[in-house]
């Protein structure tokens, strides 16, 4: 629980759902705030005394929780549970609850419980009970007796006085028991009258004492009963239950020897097929696909194409034909998303939609297909055989205790909070806005498609497939990149070029531009990283652009929230939610609309994604479905069309930040490289070049070696009032007065001639 006073605003994590309260009063801010409290500490203790029960029970009774109803807005509303009166009462199970069990745990728990309800030890064990709570109140009122004649003024100095005591009460015991006694008086003598009052009330005590013994024994007697009887009956359920499990068990049994006997049938059916197949099948087939490269001219005729893709395009079947039938084929197809997969070193990329892939696709744009073949691009940047995995694997961080790190930060930007380098994975956040151009194909493929309802639904597939490599990584950041960080990525394979640049400090701004024959798409976002206690919400700020210029469509669209879960404690999961909207800025025909459904770790929707695609009068053409880790489909079930999947991940992920093989490809630094990229790279970046390779006790000297750099070279600008700019995107402002930040087409051009050595004496970042 987060609050903050000048604001009124309370915020509370409970893990699965945020609430945040806005309170217009401040007397009903007080009053909610002290009600809460009371409620976190009446929680705190029903765990404590009976933590199996306590989780039945959400908000104390009523009566405790009586308060004039807020004039606050909360996003959710908690449902009050009834307590049950007694902790081993069993709790009847609802019918819903009971629909989604298996049968024979339905059947063991209504055996239970019929046995419960006709049992008569357990009737006699709430009697004793019962008659238990009744001596336990007379003891209450006994021991307020005891306690008012041990105040009061006449109690006698039982030690000092000559009285007769019981022979079950000596002096030393009473004194004990009632330390207010005086024991200075030793030659006190007092007068008759009060030695007889005190007489009198030293006898009412010694009687009140016995009565208490006596009422204590009957209690121990009684619970020491009720308990054998708990213990006796507990044994009873046990036996209940091990008797059931173990006739569950020999029915499983007998289905599953029933289901393997039926498949070893299967099985050999099969074999015998396949014997007759192969038997029948004819050879020359497979000296027509040996022979597509059988000179030295045909293979660099054929360079832009891999070998499986050739063997397989007339058999691949396209977004027409059913979802069983398109997933049998494109399974292999949908993971080729790096060089591990392809038949060939040029790693040509396989589209997972298109029917008829050009080799124009393994290209890059005109201007930079023009630049490397004049020999611009000199140092090999277009290579092959790129790694398939990383140095080292990513360290153990169970010893970081993160809350002492984050306590003091609630509610509050985390861009400016310094973490351990172990929180880190070895890619910072630029690198990250590369990683979502992995199925870039799906715009080339847009850019091949007439219909502008199918090709809004391929740029909406684009749009979430940019969010499938987030699903293993809940784990771990990426660095925060420094004021003027850059990173350059060239695929020949995917036919694009792209480059990203950090524009801004505070508030931290990312852009990005990627070139490609088919399209260009840039975006500049802000990220806002927000703490509430159990979950951090990383909240984006910007604008997403795409441009085709075949079709002079330029598409805008928006991203949604991303939670961390469990940042404390348990499992670490992530969820996106929100919505998407796509709009064609230069024609109103059609329009998009994605709902990343919020849910929770254990529901059937987490991950889901629903959308449709609708004309300028609403009418809905596509519907689109599916989850964002998983695929994304077009239509309505069971005929709908696979549109996006992604693809397999690669061998002990992980053990390697759950990095895709697109991911690891990403910080690869090769010899050729280091003379043509600017010392801005982010390859270039020690600290996170010393965590990528596994030294940690670098990583962090180095990390905190940078940001002190960095705190001083912006101290020195302020104190100087210069102003650090942006030496790749410019500031400007659209027709909407939003600002964005868009690329001032200096980056390739200053590649080409005359290189990035002009740089090296003001981009001393590290």
């Amino acid at each position: 629980m987060s609050i903050k006073k000048r604001a009124r605003r309370i915020d509370l994590d409970t893990e699965e759902h945020i609430y945040h309260l806005k309170v217009k009063s401040q007397e009903i801010f007080d009053a909610w705030v002290s009600k809460l409290r009371h409620h976190r500490l009446y929680r705190q203790n029903e765990i404590v005394r009976s933590p199996r029960d306590a989780t039945m029970r959400t908000f104390p009774p009523p009566a405790a929780m009586d308060s004039p109803q807020p004039a606050a807005s909360v996003v959710h509303e908690a449902k009050q549970a009834k307590p049950s009166s007694l902790p081993w009462q069993p709790v009847a199970p609802s019918n819903s609850s009971n629909s989604s069990l298996p049968a024979s745990y339905s059947n063991g728990q209504s055996k239970v419980v019929a046995w419960l309800q006709e049992s008569e030890e357990m009737d006699k064990c709430a009697e004793e009970l019962a008659r238990c709570q009744s001596n336990l109140t007379e003891l209450s009122r006994l021991l307020q007796s005891l306690e008012i004649l041990q105040r009061t003024q006449s109690a006698p100095n039982f030690t000092d006085m000559q009285v007769p005591l019981s022979a079950s009460m000596s002096p030393v015991r009473l004194h004990s028991s009632n330390p207010n006694l005086c024991a200075e008086l030793v030659d006190f003598q007092p007068p008759v009258s009060r030695l007889t009052d005190s007489v009198e009330c030293a006898s009412d005590y010694i009687k009140l004492q016995e009565e208490f013994c006596t009422i204590a024994q009957k209690v121990h007697s009684l619970l020491k009963s009720a308990f054998n009887t708990v213990a006796i009956e507990k044994e009873k359920i046990k036996q209940i239950l091990s008797d059931q499990e173990q006739s569950d068990q020999s029915a499983q049994i007998n289905s599953l020897r029933k289901s393997l006997s039926q498949a070893l049938s299967q099985n050999a059916e099969l074999r015998t097929r396949l014997n007759r197949i192969h038997s029948e099948s004819v050879l020359s087939e497979q000296v027509v696909s040996v022979n597509i490269i059988s000179t030295p001219d045909e293979a660099g005729e054929q360079m832009g194409i891999p070998l499986t893709q050739q063997a397989s395009n007339e058999s691949r079947l396209s977004m027409s034909e059913s979802v069983s039938e398109f997933f049998d084929a494109q399974e292999v197809l949908l993971s080729a998303s790096s060089s591990e997969n392809e038949g060939s070193d040029d790693e040509s990329y396989v589209s997972d939609v298109s029917d008829n892939i050009s080799e124009d696709n393994a290209s890059v744009t005109d201007n930079v297909s023009r630049q490397m073949a004049n020999g611009d691009f000199a140092g090999s940047a277009f290579r092959n055989g790129r790694r398939t995995c990383l140095p080292a694997p990513c360290p153990d961080t169970s010893n970081i205790n993160l809350w002492n790190i984050l306590r003091n930060n609630i509610g509050k930007d985390l861009s400016k909070v310094s973490m351990p380098v172990e929180l880190n994975e070895p890619l910072n956040t630029l690198q990250r806005m590369c990683e979502e151009m992995e199925y870039s194909e799906l715009l080339d493929k847009a850019a091949e498609t007439e219909d502008p309802f199918e090709r809004m639904v391929l740029v909406a597939a684009f749009a979430v497939s940019g969010y499938s490599s987030t699903y293993y990584r809940a784990g771990s950041k990426p660095f925060n990149p420094l004021l003027g960080e850059t990173y350059e990525c060239i695929r020949e394979d995917k036919g694009f070029c792209f480059f990203s640049e950090q524009v801004s400090h505070h508030p931290p701004i990312s852009a990005c531009h990627c070139e490609s024959k088919n399209f260009t798409f840039w975006q500049d976002v802000r990220w806002k990283n927000k703490f509430w206690g159990k979950s951090m919400e990383i909240l984006p700020v910007g604008t997403v652009n795409l441009m085709i210029p075949r079709f002079g469509d330029n598409y805008e669209w928006n991203k949604v929230t991303t939670c961390v879960h469990n940042i404390l404690s348990g499992r670490r999961w992530i969820e996106h939610y929100g919505e998407i909207t796509i709009r064609n800025t230069k024609s109103s025909a059609c329009l998009c609309k994605l709902t990343f459904v919020k849910g929770n770790y254990w529901s059937s929707n987490v991950n889901e994604v629903q959308g449709f695609v609708m004309d300028q009068e609403g009418k809905v053409i596509h519907r689109l479905f599916g989850k964002w880790h998983e695929g994304l489909y077009c239509g309505v079930p069971p005929s709908a069309k696979c549109i996006w999947r992604p693809g397999s991940m690669p061998t002990d992920y992980e053990l390697y930040y759950g990095f895709t093989r697109f991911a690891i490809e990403l910080n690869e630094l090769c010899p050729e490289l280091k003379d043509v990229l600017p010392r801005t790279d982010a390859r270039f970046r020690p600290d996170q070049r010393h965590l990528e390779e596994g030294n940690l006790e670098m990583a962090s000297t180095e990390k905190q070696r940078i940001e002190d750099m960095q705190r001083a070279r912006r101290k020195w600008n302020e104190e100087n009032i210069i102003k650090q700019e942006p030496r790749f995107f410019k500031k400007v402002v659209d027709a909407n007065h939003r600002e964005r930040w868009v690329s001032n087409n200096m980056y390739w051009e200053l590649r080409k001639n005359p290189g990035f050595i002009n740089m090296e004496s003001t981009a001393n970042l590290w």
